[in-house]
């Protein structure tokens, strides 16, 4: 969140192109093409497209190609990836239009391989050979253009080498039956498949999970709630029938940190370290409706120190600032009335990087002191910009390795221990650290991506036990996939219903089903928002507001995303900020107020 508006979006990097390679003599007479639908004939049919379409024109043969439009840290890749025979020689080549279309190979397990053109003004063919490793089984093949340089057509797509039959799929899994039953946790168990390599997991006829053993345990959901579950086994020709159905119904019990929260909250941020144009509102001043107040910022005293500090507006900038005695009572007023006071850190000035372990000891401190000393419940991490970043070789979300990720998700739950059940632990990311992680994490399989992309994702992984709530900043973004596989921009309802679904189902990590982030409980997510067109860019009317939280509590009033669940106990919404609220005669929290009561 920015002091004079809100943290513009962070633009993700390109990802490096792959290495040239000479064309290649026609293939054997005996080889088969393997590609599929190569030829765009029907639709996408085959293919993972982040942007594209099929048109009937421009074509060069048969009535469809491909079309795709490159935008912003988007290259519009197609992808397909095909059985093949280790050890085995394969030609690829398609056809081509547009300036710089790329047509490649990866996962040879030898030397991955592309052909490119500057520029194609007509249909153009490029052509490209590979020998598959010894034990490479499977090889994506994809088509890309350029960032910034407008549409490409591609068509006559092939991958021509010998054939592989992929056999059948294994059998419908059978046996199967629940295990421990906690009040978010279902564990799963079922009998083996011959011939699967792994098994999807399937919630209220969703997948959720993949699992390469005989059991499973579905988190993120919520007590006292009924679920239906189903498995299907998996080999490379494909996923079985799904099992017979089980069900089972969570007990009852707490939902988490910060269980004293009303059912549904409004969250903002107050404006206490600084002024910008809405002006400084006291403590006091902030209306009921407030459920959580967190205080901007508090900030280090250099990038790497872990030394936080909060220093309340100066009387220069803020002529209305309250004294620290009336600031610090205003809090209890507030905590008295049942609501959560918490210290934020970061924001736009307020880069973090706990580089080290006496860093990470250093913040806990600090930030201990500031609790102490203002009687606070609890804190917010808004760390922004470059404060997180991911290791090249840091490639689970899971199992971190980078100093800044590791040392901070032991700072947390430091704090947590410290202080208790009671602690309130609130996280503020941008879509850049969490919904960006569906397709790209950290530097990629290849390197050459920003090494921030889904950086959020293991801390709010680690910490999910631990965690009150989580409120992505639905603003000053730029376009993000959903799990429609479609791009989805700010301006409407439809953006927050698709950013929000994808917490509340989870999604795979960059596209490996194997690596899926769990969903959270939906008393643990609240969906921030700007308060005002002066406060962010992404500002939506309250209609829109409302549109939101139809679809995604009572599934009614939705737009074309179509989620995979209905969450009434939803927590609530997040603003940047009371002030811009406040100068905006509180439209957001009316709109709040409104529709909650």
């Amino acid at each position: 969140m920015d002091r004079s508006r809100s943290l513009a979006f962070l633009t993700a990097a390109a990802l490096i192109l792959p290495g040239l390679t000479a064309l290649s003599s026609a293939a054997r007479a005996a080889d088969a093409d393997l590609a599929r639908n190569g030829g765009f004939e029907s639709g996408l049919d085959g293919w993972t497209c982040t942007a594209g379409t099929a048109v009937n024109s421009p074509v060069r043969s048969g009535a469809s190609a491909l079309q795709a439009t490159p935008a912003g840290s988007d290259n519009a890749r197609c992808a397909q990836t095909v059985t093949v025979k280790p050890d085995s020689q394969y030609t690829l080549s398609g056809y081509v239009r547009g300036a710089y279309v790329y047509l490649g190979a990866s996962g040879t397990g030898t030397t991955d391989v592309s052909a490119w053109t500057q520029s194609a003004p007509s249909w153009q063919q490029l052509s490209t050979t590979f020998r598959t490793g010894p034990s490479t089984t499977r090889v994506t093949i994809y088509t890309h253009g350029w960032y910034g340089t407008g549409a490409y057509q591609a068509d006559d797509i092939s991958l021509v080498g010998p054939g592989v039959d992929a056999g059948q799929p294994p059998a419908a899994p059978t046996g199967l039956r629940t295990g421990a039953i906690a009040a978010t946790s279902i564990a799963l168990s079922w009998s083996p498949v011959a011939g699967a390599t792994g098994y999807a997991v399937y919630r209220n006829g969703t997948k959720v999970q993949t699992a390469t053993g005989t059991s499973a345990t579905v988190g993120g959901l919520t007590p006292s709630t009924a679920y239906s579950f189903q498995v299907a086994a998996v080999n490379d020709a494909g996923e079985s029938a799904k099992s017979a159905t089980v069900t089972a119904t969570t007990i009852a019990g707490p939902s988490g940190p910060g269980t004293d929260l009303p059912a549904h909250a409004l969250v903002g941020y107050l404006h206490a370290s600084f002024a910008n144009g809405s002006g400084y509102t006291r403590m006091a001043d902030v209306p009921d409706s407030w459920d959580v107040i967190d205080l901007a910022f508090g900030e280090p005293t250099s990038v790497t120190s872990g030394d936080i500090r909060f220093d309340r507006c100066p009387v220069a900038e803020c002529p209305n600032v309250e004294s620290d005695a009336d600031f610090k009572a205003a809090i209890k007023a507030k905590q008295a009335a049942g609501k959560k006071v918490l210290i934020s850190i970061g924001g736009q000035n307020g880069q973090v990087q706990l580089t080290t372990t006496a860093a990470r000891d250093t913040f806990v401190t600090s930030v201990s002191k500031i609790i102490d000393e203002y009687g606070l419940d609890g804190l917010d991490i808004d760390f922004e910009g470059h404060s997180l970043s991911l290791n090249a070789d840091d490639t689970d979300f899971k199992n971190p390795k980078t100093p800044v990720i590791v040392n901070l998700i032991a700072a947390l739950k430091t704090l947590k221990a410290k202080y208790g059940d009671d602690f309130v632990l609130t996280m503020a990311p941008e879509t850049f650290f969490v919904q960006l992680g569906y397709q790209y994490y950290g530097t990629g399989q290849w390197g050459g991506q920003d090494p921030r992309a889904g950086a959020y994702l293991p801390v709010i992984h680690a910490l999910r036990d631990d965690l009150t709530l989580l409120h992505v900043q639905d603003y000053n973004s730029g376009p993000i996939m959903g799990l429609d596989n479609q791009y989805h921009s700010m301006g409407g309802a439809d953006f927050h219903i698709a950013m929000t679904d994808m917490l509340l189902t989870g999604f795979p990590v960059a596209g490996n089903a194997n690596n899926v982030f769990p969903p959270l409980r939906p008393d643990q997510v609240a969906i921030g928002m700007p308060a005002s067109t002066n406060a962010g860019n992404g500002h939506v009317p309250p209609a829109e507001v409302t549109k939101t939280l139809d679809c995604l509590t009572k599934k009614t009033n939705c737009g074309s995303y179509a989620t995979h669940g209905t969450w009434p106990a939803l927590r609530g919404l997040m603003t940047w900020s009371i002030n811009w609220d406040r100068y905006s005669n509180w439209e957001f929290q009316r709109a709040f107020d409104g529709y909650f009561g």
